[in-house]
């Protein structure tokens, strides 16, 4: 049948773009059996997608880092218009403008009814939580696609209230489904707050959302590391002071160069496993980033820790560090009596606030992290050049809906 173009991982380093089947209002059918629930989904939607976005997790998946097989569908930052609505959704309607929560979330289980959607009890049975076009995470297609179908539509969807303004502000709203609360959770779990001094490890989408974030939060003075040039130059676009962890000089002489001390009141880790060791050579060191934040962060401090750590990582450099294990220092964390926060950044905790800052011009997101559009055809260009270092944030626009774009 065909009808629905879709981003697909078909082995390390290729993505296509295929012609699968228009999504049907149908869960899984592992998912049903193994959950108990009807697998014809009277509480879902389908969308057509105005916006959906590449995200650095999905890059680890491209890369080959994860245990995502060929076939793998990608794609889980997604913001449409509702074409088709199950029976059983109240409160919203065909031609509504919504955004999507990566995290799918049923809003029923004890998780959810205590907020925690990132970790839903019943939609996914390998593990709690889970989100569209991922390993492991529950066998929903990906939102890298023309089209999508989204269960539990009335708790997860979050309306737009005015069509025009969202279409006119689709690039800052797009960022809603993901990297923008994630980098906001990232800051808020790590204690931001009025006059903080932040140190923000990663200069990639969720880095730069993180440290855009902390702005907005009152933080002092936002302080972010990368070993990427340009996307530490996108940083300073914004007034963020760096740190370029390539340097010889240690990273806490840096910050001391900044803040006349090597201590931050708080610090997020928006890198995760495939991190990078500092100096000029350094090889992959995944826990380098999590010792480091400790180091930094002053004793009492908070980190927030959104960067992705996983249980399977068939690339890794040893044998521990495949099954997720790493060598952290656990012992100065406890020393310095520092509180971790980590996982799947809530979504539904934050989008409707920073949709309110969006839509009226208090927050300006699409521009701290560069966001470009790009047709969906061209989605395999954009996984390239996002690998190679781009310091962009690639929008596919598979309709050729967002305004303003040739």
């Amino acid at each position: 049948m065909g009808g629905n173009k879709i981003v697909v991982y078909k082995e390390p380093g290729v993505v296509v773009v295929e012609d699968h089947d228009v999504p049907k209002l149908e869960v899984p059918t592992d998912v049903a059996k193994a959950k108990g629930l009807t697998q014809k989904a009277v509480h879902g939607v389908i969308l057509r997608n105005i916006a959906t976005n590449i995200c650095g997790s999905d890059q680890h998946m491209v890369r080959g880092r994860t245990t995502a097989p060929p076939g793998q569908t990608l794609g889980h930052e997604i913001t449409g218009e509702i074409m088709e609505k199950g029976e059983d959704v109240q409160f919203l309607d065909v031609g509504d403008i919504v955004t999507v929560p990566f995290n799918i979330a049923c809003g029923r289980c004890r998780n959810c009814r205590d907020g925690q959607t990132g970790i839903c009890l019943n939609v996914n049975p390998a593990r709690a939580g889970s989100a569209y076009g991922y390993v492991d995470m529950g066998g929903l297609e990906g939102g890298q696609a023309e089209y999508v179908m989204v269960p539990f539509a009335d708790f997860n969807l979050l309306k737009f209230p005015d069509r025009d303004q969202a279409l006119e502000k689709i690039l800052d709203l797009t960022m809603l489904s993901d990297i923008f609360p994630t980098g906001y959770h990232g800051a808020y779990t790590a204690g931001v707050t009025t006059g903080s001094t932040v140190y923000i490890a990663g200069a990639g989408p969720v880095g730069l959302a993180a440290a855009y974030s902390a702005q907005l939060l009152g933080a002092a003075v936002v302080i972010v590391g990368d070993r990427n040039a340009e996307r530490l130059a996108q940083a300073r676009s914004f007034g963020c002071e760096t740190v370029d962890i390539s340097q010889d000089a240690t990273l806490e002489d840096q910050i001391a160069e900044i803040l006349g001390t090597n201590e931050v009141d708080c610090a997020v880790d928006a890198v995760g496993f495939e991190a990078s060791g500092h100096g000029r050579d350094a090889a992959e060191a995944p826990a380098t980033v999590l010792n480091s934040v400790m180091t930094l962060t002053r004793a009492g401090g908070r980190l927030g820790i959104p960067g992705l750590y996983v249980t399977g990582d068939p690339g890794a450099a040893d044998d521990d560090a495949k099954q997720g294990t790493l060598k952290v220092r656990l012992g100065l964390g406890w020393a310095k009596s520092h509180t971790f926060s980590t996982g799947q950044c809530p979504v539904l905790k934050y989008n409707r606030g920073l949709m309110m800052s969006i839509l009226h011009d208090k927050a300006h997101i699409a521009k701290a992290v560069n966001a470009t559009v790009i047709p969906l055809d061209d989605a395999p260009r954009g996984y390239q050049e996002f690998d190679q270092g781009a310091a962009r944030k690639y929008v596919l626009n598979p309709h050729g809906l967002i305004p303003n774009v040739a």
